[in-house]
């Protein structure tokens, strides 16, 4: 806390360069969920497509989250999950401080770091907004989950925040609050963003509600790589389907829920009332989701979690983000003109009729993994999560993951 205020305070003489980023983000209630555990997720949108997970103990609470790769001394965290069972993400907002020329700091990610290092619970994370200095330099949504039942989404600018409860039926009728790059408490004009990201999101989320489907696999497979566009009604998994392997075939890419940008995605699993906080669950899917593979992380298995997952000099990135960031060119594979580059994709790369597009390849790797890890999950649940048995599950997800690239693309990660 000291560290930040120091910070905070210090920007009146100095400023920092402030990087606009885009997210999808959202907080679920347990109360709706299909296990009854709650959820929080974030698609991370930003320039810095190089990210990793890093495990932290230097704070009053060890903590694990995804941090940019070059970001070597941890300095910021973008999403993350503390031993008490307490997580906490962000997106950016743009119509929070309309008017209002104070400029913004850029340190949501060393607010993330403190409040996992620090807070055990939403009530925790309140006082700790509660002390920040006026104006907060901030413009932002900030959802977190603790291991009581709480759920909620924080919408912070210059003059404070408001809290948005998913446990409040007034609030979030259906258990979930949804933001991308607005916030409610804003004004909605030219300023805010996003919207059509969120309408994706929500049409997907009420279904998963309906049908009693909401898990964190569900999120990672079927929203955060959602090809479904809620304004024209574009679905390019469906619509390009049948079309034969390696027939390049081109299709406009613009306000899906993944975007050129994305450079991970991320659920936290938290646990029910009254569970051990041990078993709450980072999923990360590290690198450009539509080319990378889901892969669990647990505060108590510490440094140990899969080695594709953390920084390696060979690559100077993650492994598994190295890989996503390789594939993820065969996706976007135009390589002359700045809009033609960035709007348009070859679908046919993703999927295809004959079954081998990235993702149909990396699709049952995956499902084996959440399989396997879900397993395991309510083993340790009715005995206990060993970390000599963690470890040995953390091993064998390396050595699939390893495999995987290597058997299916040709990518070394040795």
């Amino acid at each position: 806390m000291k560290f930040l205020k120091t910070i905070l305070l210090a920007l009146s003489l100095f400023f920092v360069t402030y990087q606009a980023s885009a997210c999808t983000v959202a907080v679920i209630s347990g109360k709706y969920t299909k296990d009854g555990r709650p959820l929080l997720w974030k698609n991370r949108d930003t320039p810095a497509i190089n990210n990793q997970i890093v495990y932290f103990n230097d704070g009053k609470y060890n903590y694990v989250g995804l941090v940019n790769s070059k970001d070597t001394q941890g300095k910021s965290v973008w999403i993350g999950q503390n031993s008490t069972g307490f997580a906490i993400m962000n997106s950016a907002s743009y119509n929070l401080n309309i008017g209002d020329d104070t400029k913004l700091s850029g340190f949501e990610g060393r607010i993330i770091k403190e409040a996992l290092a620090t807070c055990a619970s939403i009530e925790d994370f309140e006082k700790y907004l509660d002390s920040l200095p006026i104006p907060t330099r901030l413009e932002g949504n900030f959802g977190v989950i603790d291991a009581q039942g709480g759920a909620a989404m924080y919408e912070v600018n210059n003059k404070g925040y408001v809290k948005f409860d998913a446990n409040d039926a007034k609030v979030a009728p259906f258990g979930y609050i949804i933001r991308s790059n607005y916030s409610y408490m804003g004004s909605f004009g030219e300023e805010s963003s996003g919207y059509l990201r969120s309408n994706t999101a929500n049409e997907l989320f009420y279904n998963a509600m309906a049908t009693n489907t909401f898990d964190a696999q569900f999120i990672l497979q079927d929203v955060t790589r959602s090809l479904k566009h809620s304004l024209t009604k574009d679905d390019l998994y469906r619509d390009y389907a049948d079309i034969p392997e390696n027939t390049p075939t081109y299709s406009f890419f613009h306000d899906f829920i993944p975007r050129r940008s994305t450079a991970s995605a991320c659920v936290v699993q938290g646990v029910k009332k009254g569970e051990d906080p041990v078993f709450t669950t980072l999923w990360s899917v590290v690198g450009f989701p539509l080319t990378s593979i889901a892969l669990p992380a647990w505060v108590k298995g510490e440094h140990d979690f899969p080695d594709v997952l953390k920084r390696n000099d060979k690559f100077n990135d993650a492994p598994v983000c190295y890989a996503a960031l390789e594939l993820k060119k065969k996706f976007f594979s135009i390589r002359w003109g700045k809009w033609a580059a960035k709007y348009y994709v070859n679908i046919n790369a993703l999927v295809n009729k004959d079954n081998t597009g990235i993702y149909q390849k990396i699709h049952p790797y995956e499902n084996e993994i959440f399989k396997i890890t879900n397993q395991k999950l309510d083993a340790w649940r009715s005995n206990e999560m060993k970390k000599s048995d963690l470890k040995e599950h953390y091993n064998q997800l390396n050595q699939l993951v390893v495999y995987m690239f290597d058997k299916e693309f040709e990518i070394d990660l040795n």
